[in-house]
């Protein structure tokens, strides 16, 4: 059984515990803005809390990288909750299928299958640029957006999370950010 802490750690705990160390200055600025990079890889799984590094389960790097942008995605509806009333926007988004290196040596297949219609990575950047200079992007928290327009998070019902599970992820990250601190 191979293990992996690293996809979790990455995506999840580190952007978390980065938010929390920052939260005071982003409170203070007139225009603090959190934006979590996700994935349409979500879209397809449920967030899974029980073995988050991959302990107990056969590593799988697809899984765990879709299994991280799910959380990445309740994470940013989360920090909107906990930032409401302040200045700080908390959103996430997804760049859309762009043509990197990356998606062409994690996932060959797809490449092959898409790669005459991969954006580029300046197009898959497009939407994230937007969220950070644009004054129009403020105007919402907690939103997931793809293509500079809010977009759903679920299109499978499967993969809707409880607000207990919900809960659970903000508590996990908690407890993994405060061992890490010194």
């Amino acid at each position: 059984m191979e293990r992996d802490a690293t996809s979790s750690a990455t995506h999840v705990a580190g952007p978390h515990l980065l938010t929390r160390l920052l939260r005071g200055k982003l409170k203070k600025s007139p225009d603090g803005r959190v934006i979590w990079v996700s994935s349409g890889g979500m879209y397809a799984r449920r967030l899974k809390l029980r073995d988050p590094n991959w302990n107990e389960r056969d590593y799988d790097g697809g899984v765990a990288y879709a299994e991280t942008k799910r959380a990445q995605v309740v994470l940013a509806e989360l920090w909107a909750e906990e930032l409401r009333g302040t200045s700080v926007v908390v959103n996430s988004m997804h760049p859309g299928w762009a043509d990197t290196p990356s998606v062409k040596s994690s996932l060959p297949r797809f490449h092959r299958i898409t790669r005459l219609i991969l954006r580029t990575p300046a197009e898959g950047a497009d939407s994230v640029v937007w969220m950070a200079a644009c004054p129009r992007a403020r105007q919402s928290t907690g939103r997931f957006v793809l293509d500079r327009k809010e977009r759903r998070t679920h299109l499978l019902p499967f993969t809707r999370e409880t607000e207990e599970d919900r809960r659970a992820l903000w508590s996990l990250c908690e407890t993994f950010t405060t061992e890490t601190m010194p």
